[in-house]
């Protein structure tokens, strides 16, 4: 019988990895193990910088497997997203052979983090329909087939294009891949979206992998929080693979704080205000002079088509308004991602984007 570990590297299965001073559940009150500072820095106050951090701490794990839906033994912490990628890569890809299948447009660091390692990247691009990007489930599963490809990268809510995956369609497509690759679904944006979470297919697909992070809807991007969560064997391997101590403490406790009953509270409101947001910037958009389309968004952003990219670029840039320029991305050649800010940011943009078209 398969399991996810077949799909490890196998010189990595029984990797032990670096154990560093905070890996043994030891106790004591003079911690002379770790060749630490004795005195704390006279900078520093009191914020107890002196020592290094638990490398996983079991509080925020706890917090975070609630809040996803998982056993704590399923999830990985880490630095962003970011950092799951890349593990995930460096574990399952013998660098400089094998091939991980992404699909275009779609966030980068796939592509990025494969190619450091000497890894193929296999492209079966979005589908372009008229109600929003869709993903040719089809064309992976063969392209897994014809590269032996031991990831799949899936983007849902996708960046740029916005659009959720139909759960189902994940499903069929890890249940088709068992024993030839792990497929990642990357939800930073699951926050704003009303479809399921695929953490929810775990239990039947242990090919599965699902990426989250504090970046976004809790608003803790400079804390690095993220976190990969996947069968409780892959996440012990990834855990191996994982440097020392990748968690400020000070980051760990922003983080325990933002899920405290009064600050969760506040996150749901403030993501309910961005998805009235972006329906109602997207309304206003989409009835201005040179604007060609406006993809629906299940995530915090709008991706925008212009008759005059560049125009609408300059003249947000102008008025002090930064957006994401696509038009280097496949197939988005007059393409801006414009991030869902307060009503009056995006009342700006709206006029901006409409002073721009009477200037043209």
């Amino acid at each position: 019988m398969n399991t996810v570990l077949d799909l490890v590297r196998s010189d990595l299965r029984d990797f032990a990895g670096y154990r560093s001073a905070r890996t043994e559940a030891l106790t004591g009150d003079v911690w002379l193990n770790a060749n630490e500072a004795p005195w704390p820095n006279a900078a520093e106050g009191t914020a107890g910088l002196r020592r290094y951090p638990d490398p996983q701490p079991d509080a925020l794990r706890a917090r975070l497997s609630a809040l996803y839906g998982c056993r704590p033994t399923q999830l990985l912490v880490g630095r962003g997203s970011d950092e799951a990628i890349d593990l995930l890569v460096r574990a399952l890809c013998v660098p400089g052979r094998g091939a991980i299948v992404v699909t275009p447009p779609t966030f980068g660091m796939y592509a990025v983090s494969a190619r450091l390692h000497g890894v193929d990247v296999v492209d079966v691009p979005l589908v372009d329909r008229p109600d929003g990007f869709a993903c040719d489930f089809q064309g992976v599963a063969s392209a897994v087939q014809a590269s032996g490809a031991r990831i799949v990268f899936l983007c849902s809510p996708g960046n740029p294009g916005g659009a959720a995956l139909p759960l189902d369609a994940i499903d069929r497509l890890a249940a088709s891949l068992q024993g030839r690759a792990l497929v990642v679904v990357d939800e930073a944006y699951q926050e704003y979206s009303d479809s399921p979470s695929a953490v929810t297919l775990l239990r039947a697909q242990s090919n599965l992998a699902v990426l989250r992070t504090m970046s976004k809807a809790h608003a803790l991007a400079a804390a690095r929080i993220g976190s990969v969560i996947a069968d409780a064997e892959l996440i012990a391997v990834l855990r191996r693979c994982q440097a020392p101590y990748p968690l400020p403490a000070p980051c760990v406790d922003a983080a325990l704080e933002a899920l405290g009953a009064a600050a969760g509270a506040a996150t749901l409101a403030n993501v309910a205000e961005v998805i009235r947001e972006r329906a109602r910037l997207a309304g206003r958009l989409s009835g201005l002079p040179g604007v060609r389309r406006v993809y629906p968004s299940a995530a915090n952003f709008l991706l925008v088509r212009f008759d005059d990219a560049q125009g609408v670029f300059d003249r947000l840039l102008a008025g002090g308004m930064v957006v994401r320029d696509m038009r280097a991305a496949p197939g988005l050649g007059d393409a801006l991602r414009i991030t869902i800010g307060r009503p009056e940011d995006n009342d700006r943009v709206v006029d901006a984007v409409a002073d721009s078209a009477v200037t043209a």
